[in-house]
């Protein structure tokens, strides 16, 4: 009984920071300029609806679905905004892709300097990496706690 009560609340908190990473995700695109015409903007709308749907299944019945595979699913979110925040790190750029060299049809005749010095002092989230940790965190307790329990 003490097993069933220790993996519902290992599934709240779960839910609770995918919510939030997912809530974090969608609102840092949606309110920063230009990210949700960048590959990084798309990957992290794209990635933020799917955990923000993730977290709600998991404070429902459904959460039975996804059985053993929502620990693994946390990792994967997890480390896909880890890499997109290194590569805007690393880069310096919101955008990644392939087009990431060329500028901008969104700078107008404005000189596409100013843009990309603007761009390239974003770098890092941190907020992001920070709830990506805890996700990647969320997703190993999740993965043993299987792991253990299935195991008695």
């Amino acid at each position: 009984m003490d097993t069933m009560n220790t993996d519902d609340t290992t599934r709240l908190y779960g839910a609770a920071i995918a919510l939030v990473s997912g809530l974090y995700s969608l609102l840092s695109v949606t309110t920063g300029s230009g990210m949700m015409s960048s590959n990084s903007g798309l990957l992290m709308a794209l990635l933020g609806v799917i955990v923000l749907v993730h977290g709600v299944v998991l404070l429902t019945p459904y959460a039975s679905w996804l059985g053993n595979a929502s620990g693994p699913l946390m990792i994967g979110y997890s480390l896909l905004m880890l890499l997109n925040q290194a590569l805007v790190g690393v880069t310096g750029s919101m955008d990644w892709g392939m087009g990431s060299g060329m500028g901008s049809g969104m700078n107008g005749g404005m000189g596409s300097g100013m843009g990309s010095s603007m761009t390239a002092g974003m770098g890092w989230d941190l907020g992001m990496v920070a709830l990506a940790v805890l996700m990647l965190l969320s997703g190993v307790i999740m993965t043993n706690r299987r792991t253990d329990s299935s195991g008695m």
